[in-house]
């Protein structure tokens, strides 16, 4: 199998000398280039004997385990990617496979020196007098000798020099470190977790607890035992952001980090990493998706932490959503899977409640901390003074909790100055040349940007459509502008963004965080990432600036989406000794999320939005899929459309819609047309679709992507 998009692997011959097990990874030939691959089995037969290639060499990397290639297997089969495209994220760090670099050291050899020496070089043999090898520049600093004077030992044969093969040392998390003192929930559930972990065998469970309710310190429990147990654990969250503070708590706890996985990190870095990874040296990972398909030695248990977020759901290449892809590799390799969070989605409550996955629950915060008390602003009662965005109220609230030495975050999950701009002269707006989109304009950073593909360009002076100068006006908030606000209302407060245009690592973050933590920050502004795991022990009021802004639109989610991160970020008050307070400014306090929230009643508005799941055969009760069709030609795209419209398939329990267009219809220079697939549960989706797109010949300038279970519809 190749790590490229091809619907199956390619015979190879095995050279004499060569031993290639299954999983081993191999250099071969293709085409005019040599290429890595896996040996994934016995070839198909199919292939004469004189038309083979033989297998150019066996790389020095620990084969491919077992369960991940029936994993890489599973994802493609369910995704209908094909497997080389699913086999090249578990291939992503081609380097990792290559011989590990040597060093030469130097040591005493057994033979007596001569009688004669220079002080230099007896200082040099002392040095070495406990018979290690070091490094000629470690021995000339201890020696307090020049480096020419190692060298010319070495050179007359008084040193003696040995190869070792060069390995990053990981810090060895401690299982049985004390942790902190667990209340008895967390006890109770702690001991559920650690029952499993040894079970050595597939569960999956639900740890759903408030916000501040101490779920982190309860997982790690499980990570304790299969430390005790010698296996390794996987952590994957959400957001990078994220990582910065989970990565104290887990020192604290263990005494030692974890190894992180996400794009920050060089390419030495993970070329470590993935190996000490596959020989077993890591044993704690946290990280992104990609970290799902890594090559464990010895897997021993899987977290997903904020198990419900859609930053899990990848919906470009290979569309998969690494919450649901982790239970299966969980259960592939036989072992546990923990599902942490505080809003749960819909899908892994039915799970549960279908009994195909246990729960744990912790139902109060830690010590007996009262959640934040949840009130909604009515904008159309309490509306903000013309040209601004904090109501009344909130601006009240915010004065009085500076006033108490205490801290605000205000969310809007809106990134940069304004979401669009328009000319006041002809009503033209700033669109992205790539794509079905506004530019956003970004006045910090002096650019307009599309948040879809990237493209950036200078503020313009003069309007592209009619010509007018200085015509420009912007159009709503975003957190940008909310910062312009908020320092002509508290010009004496410290306020800081916290957004991923203004932190662009994790160090950036983490460093974000202390300064919180630390009390140096009056008024955090947030997008999202500041809406979820955060600890912040002075933080009391949380305000919420425009809470409708996710139930707009035709997402079948956006109200589950919606109450989560709303409920999250509420989360983020009153986590220490004082009380917390979130308002939510909304033109809708009489809608089923705003009213669950104020409310406190979580169960209720689950409740009622699986029952209109479920009447309306959506997921969880139902099934769907997306073909998204795109070529740089729109005939050619439409005439796609219409072949593959012809050919749908009809059955019960299967319903096809469209094509339309998306509201992105122009992403990235290329025209966009959505079919969605309806299905029952009992329908055999991945065949029907395989089978309708088998009998139509798009042409090779138009792409189709399948995206089963999917969460965007743009």
């Amino acid at each position: 199998m190749l790590p490229l998009p091809l619907g199956e692997g390619y015979d190879y011959r095995v050279p004499a000398g060569i031993d290639a097990a299954v999983g081993s990874f191999v250099a071969v030939p293709l085409g005019k280039r040599e290429t890595l691959g896996v040996v994934w089995g016995p070839g198909s037969g199919e292939v004469a004997p004189e038309k083979l290639r033989d297998i150019a060499s066996v790389l020095p990397a620990r084969p491919m385990a077992e369960p991940l290639r029936r994993l890489v297997d599973w994802v493609a089969g369910y995704t209908l990617a094909p497997p080389g495209a699913v086999l090249r994220m578990a291939m992503s760090v081609p380097s990792a496979l290559e011989a590990p670099r040597s060093e030469t050291l130097l040591r005493k050899p057994d033979a007596e020196p001569p009688d004669k020496i220079t002080p230099q070089r007896r200082r040099v043999l002392d040095v070495l007098a406990d018979g290690l090898a070091r490094p000629a520049s470690e021995i000339a600093e201890l020696a307090g000798v020049g480096s020419g004077t190692v060298k010319s030992m070495a050179s007359a044969g008084l040193l003696e020099p040995v190869d070792r093969v060069v390995r990053a040392r990981f810090a060895e998390p401690d299982p049985a470190r004390p942790g902190p003192d667990l209340s008895p929930a967390q006890a109770e559930a702690a001991a559920e977790l650690v029952r499993r972990t040894e079970a050595r065998a597939f569960s999956a469970t639900l740890l759903d607890g408030v916000p501040g309710s101490g779920k982190t310190e309860v997982y790690f429990e499980a990570i304790a035992a299969a430390l005790r147990a010698g296996r390794q654990a996987l952590v994957l969250l959400p957001e990078i952001a994220l990582t910065a503070q989970w990565l104290k708590r887990f020192e604290d706890r263990f005494g030692a980090s974890p190894v992180p996985w996400h794009s920050d990190l060089t390419a030495l870095e993970r070329r470590e990493a993935w190996r000490g990874i596959a020989e077993g040296r890591v044993r704690v990972v946290v990280g992104a998706r990609s970290a799902l398909f890594l090559p464990f030695d010895d897997l021993g248990v899987i977290v997903i932490d904020e198990e419900h977020d859609g930053a899990f759901k990848q919906d470009e290449g290979v569309a998969y959503n690494a919450r649901d892809m982790a239970v299966v590799r969980a259960r592939l390799a036989a072992i546990p899977i923990v599902l942490a969070s505080a809003t749960p989605a819909l899908e892994t409550l039915e799970n549960v409640r279908a009994g195909r996955y246990g729960a744990v629950h912790l139902p109060a915060r830690h010590r007996a901390r009262a959640l934040a008390t949840v009130e909604a602003i009515d904008l159309r009662r309490h509306a903000p003074p013309r040209g601004r965005w904090l109501s009344p109220p909130v601006e009240a609230a915010m004065r009085a909790t500076l006033a108490a030495g205490e801290q605000t975050l205000l969310f809007l999950n809106r990134r940069g100055y304004a979401p669009f701009t328009l000319c006041r002269a002809c009503g033209h707006g700033q669109e992205c040349p790539r794509c079905s989109s506004w530019l956003v304009e970004h006045r910090f950073k002096r650019i307009m940007m599309c948040h879809h593909c990237g493209y950036t360009e200078p503020p313009p002076q003069a309007c592209r459509h009619c010509g007018a100068v200085d015509q420009f006006v912007a159009c709503g908030p975003g957190v940008e502008r909310l910062a312009e606000e908020t320092r002509a209302l508290f010009p004496e407060a410290r306020m800081e963004l916290f957004t991923s245009d203004t932190l662009f690592n994790t160090r950036e973050a983490a460093a974000a965080i202390e300064r919180m933590i630390a009390g140096e920050i009056d008024i955090l502004i947030g997008t999202q990432m500041a809406a979820k795991g955060h600890h912040f022990p002075k933080l009391t009021l949380v305000a919420v600036v425009d809470a409708d802004l996710g139930l707009k639109g035709g997402d079948l989610r956006a109200a589950e989406r919606t109450f989560q991160m709303l409920y999250q970020v509420a989360g983020r008050a009153g986590r220490e000794d004082r009380p917390g307070r979130a308002l939510i400014q909304t033109h809708m306090p009489e809608h089923p999320v705003i009213a669950a929230l104020t409310a406190a009643d979580r169960d209720r508005f689950v409740d009622a939005e699986q029952n209109d799941r479920r009447d309306a055969g959506l997921p969880p009760h139902g099934r769907l899929a997306a073909l998204i069709v795109s070529g740089a030609d729109p005939a050619a795209v439409d005439t796609a459309c219409a072949d593959l419209a012809r050919a749908a398939p009809h059955r019960t329990g299967f319903t096809v819609l469209g094509p339309s267009q998306p509201p992105l219809a122009l992403l990235r220079g290329r025209h966009r047309r959505r079919f969605l697939v309806k299905a029952a549960r009992d329908v055999p989706v991945q065949r029907l679709l395989g089978d309708w797109l088998s009998t139509v010949r798009v042409p090779a300038s138009v792409r189709v992507q399948i995206d089963i279970d999917p969460h965007s519809f743009m």
